[in-house]
């Protein structure tokens, strides 16, 4: 599995407990903060993932 792939998933999990804290507070900046996180960390994933599959190939 490529770091990639781990690293996004750690992004992603940040995220989404970050923009729960940010709902449970009320904090906006907070939430788009979570938001933000999960974004970058799905595409970190699917470029890991595109990486896995490269290497399968070869």
């Amino acid at each position: 599995m490529d770091k990639d792939r781990i690293e996004g998933a750690g992004k992603q999990a940040k995220g989404a407990i970050k923009e729960g804290i940010g709902k449970a507070t009320g904090d906006t900046s907070m939430q788009v903060e979570g938001k933000a996180d999960k974004a970058e960390g799905k595409v970190q994933n699917a470029v890991g993932g595109a990486k896995d599959k490269v290497r399968e190939g070869s």
